[in-house]
């Protein structure tokens, strides 16, 4: 959570961080799933054509920032049930190759 600090402090809202972390998506294509998993080029997609009124639509642009920088990882300790931070959770295109040792 401390490297998400300061991304907290400047939106004045740690909640926020909380919600992309555990909030399902309330409509669309991808209604049910957390907005922390949603498909990059969906969110892409908000940015281009604009995010929605209220709530979501802010979560929804801090989402964007979060996966334009590659920080979902940083996330993976504010999940409910938390996961272990890794790689395996990220989309298979995006992942790091392994290491064979």
């Amino acid at each position: 959570m401390r490297a998400l600090e300061p991304l907290a402090e400047q939106l004045g809202d740690v909640s926020m961080l909380y919600d992309i972390a555990r909030m399902e998506m309330p409509f669309g294509r991808f209604q049910g799933r957390l907005l922390i998993d949603l498909p990059e080029p969906y969110v892409v997609w908000f940015q281009r054509n604009g995010y929605p009124k209220g709530r979501i639509g802010k979560l929804l642009g801090l989402l964007y920032e979060v996966k334009a920088n590659g920080l979902e990882p940083l996330f993976d300790p504010l999940r409910d049930p938390p996961r272990e931070p890794g790689f395996e959770h990220m989309e298979p295109a995006l992942r790091p190759p392994r290491r064979s040792d």
